[in-house]
């Protein structure tokens, strides 16, 4: 069984490269930490698979509202308003590791950054 992780990250902010990269790895490590044990080894094992997509800010709530309701590990990353964007600006949604069929239900037709 593949396993994977996906982080969806708002383009529509038009954040610069740090700060994108800043906020889709706050995602990366959250959702990471709230995964099993288990998807977790298995996801080591297989490489660390991660994908990253780009969404606007009513697909990534919608999103986050479907795998959460589904139970999947998912962590919505809310900037802390430091440097570019007002504090509580949605800006990532780290989803998995966990099962990469899982994820694509919700996933499969987003769009690759």
């Amino acid at each position: 069984m593949e396993i994977k992780q996906v982080i969806l990250l708002r383009t529509d902010l038009k954040m610069s490269i740090g700060k994108s990269v800043a906020q889709a790895c706050h995602a990366s490590l959250e959702s990471y930490k709230l995964a099993d044990k288990k998807s977790v080894k298995s996801w080591e094992r297989q490489g660390m698979k991660k994908v990253i997509l780009k969404v606007d800010q009513e697909t990534i709530l919608d999103t986050y509202k479907k795998v959460k309701g589904e139970k999947l590990p998912c962590y919505l990353v809310k900037d802390a308003g430091r440097t570019e964007l007002a504090s509580g600006t949605i800006t990532a949604l780290g989803i998995g590791p966990t099962e990469e069929d899982k994820i694509n239900k919700f996933t499969k037709d987003l769009k690759l950054l």
